[in-house]
């Protein structure tokens, strides 16, 4: 996996083992990135990679220049490879890593707000729905602030159910939702 553009334009991320993840693939990286500079201009942006993996989706957010960026992941054996990439990337010290499950994370009370959230889970994982609900409900983005969540066409039917709303946008198996204070 590569940083598309920015100041780490290039730069190549460490993934975890396959058998820990699904990483979001290039293609889908590039276009969802594409989608979002056409409105945002992430600079000096507080930016939240929940279900992070590798962290792709907030390392792409920093370079495009994002101020900080929040990894939340739970698995250990991908925390330690989400660290050595931002060691490498030399980040660390505008990003903080909540190892920990989604759910208990859009559950906490105290807790900063973001411009921009991507939720990104395992394709056939529903707590995504209680996720989305409880980020929303506890105000964990700011005004203007974009949640973002990756699914798969597979799981269309009933993300719409629970989400209430229409995917925006398909590449290949990945649909992607949006939802805004």
């Amino acid at each position: 996996m590569r940083i598309i553009s920015g100041k780490l334009k290039g730069r190549i991320v460490k993934m975890p083992s396959a058998k820990y993840t699904r990483p979001t693939t290039d293609k889908v990286n590039e276009s969802l990135f594409n989608y979002l500079t056409n409105f945002l201009n992430f600079e000096g942006f507080s930016v939240c990679d929940i279900y992070a993996g590798s962290g792709s989706l907030g390392l792409e957010s920093m370079s495009r220049g994002a101020s900080e960026v929040h990894f939340i992941e739970k698995n250990y054996q991908v925390v330690k490879v989400l660290e050595q990439n931002l060691e490498i990337l030399k980040i660390k010290d505008t990003s903080r890593i909540f190892k920990m499950p989604a759910i208990r994370f859009s559950s906490l009370k105290k807790h900063s707000a973001y411009n921009l959230i991507f939720a990104d889970p395992p394709f056939f994982r529903d707590d995504i729905h209680k996720v989305v609900e409880q980020l929303l409900k506890n105000d964990f983005l700011l005004p203007e602030g974009l949640l973002i969540v990756e699914r798969s066409v597979q799981t269309k039917k009933k993300d719409i159910e629970m989400f209430n709303i229409e995917p925006f946008k398909q590449i290949g198996d990945s649909l992607i939702y949006q939802f805004s204070n």
